[in-house]
């Protein structure tokens, strides 16, 4: 089964048992109001899911407060969300905000507001964070980019440009357009 499929089933199910749930409360509510579209359709509180390779390893973990998903246009408003991207033999991506919306299950993310992606060290690069108003992210791919202004922090250094490309199993980071820096060394 493919990763995508994989992580489409696994949010499908939920969806779907959520949606049985809501239903049975919403049938016994005397307020109960027909739907349309444009509502919800389901949603899940105190979220933590994860996410395995085909080798049972966590490859991706999505945590956050509250998910609302939208049956119209297939997305779901995700608040407070905690993305963290496993690659193997090296440190996992972390990436929060205070708001994303994921659209055809998981297959891409838009996180806005406060956006920040943290690197923790591992053998080949230092500890990262990355500032900016708002990224997308490709959770299959593990890519991430964005058109706005970024920071990227590094001990003793810190890089300010215009857009960003990220590959984020390799580690990389292309920096667009308007880059500048500051280098202050350690005591």
């Amino acid at each position: 089964m493919s990763y995508q499929k994989m992580i489409i089933g696994v949010l499908l199910l939920l969806a779907m048992g959520f949606s049985a749930w809501s239903l049975l409360i919403d049938a016994h509510s005397p307020t109960a109001a027909t739907t349309s579209s444009t509502t919800l359709d389901a949603f899940m509180e105190g979220v933590e899911a994860f996410v395995m390779d085909q080798q049972g390893k966590p490859s991706l973990k999505l945590v956050t407060p509250k998910m609302v998903h939208y049956t119209d246009n297939d997305t779901t408003d995700i608040f407070l969300p905690q993305l963290t991207l496993y690659r193997p033999a090296h440190q996992p991506w972390i990436i929060t905000s205070q708001y994303a919306k994921a659209t055809q299950g998981i297959n891409q993310i838009f996180f806005w507001n406060n956006v920040i992606i943290h690197h923790p060290a591992d053998y080949s690069t230092p500890t990262t964070i990355i500032k900016t108003p708002s990224l997308s992210v490709s959770p299959e791919k593990q890519t991430a980019w964005t058109q706005e202004i970024i920071t990227v922090d590094q001990p003793n250094m810190t890089v300010r440009a215009k857009g960003m490309e990220s590959d984020m199993i390799s580690g990389t980071i292309k920096l667009l357009s308007q880059t500048s820096g500051e280098y202050v060394p350690g005591f």
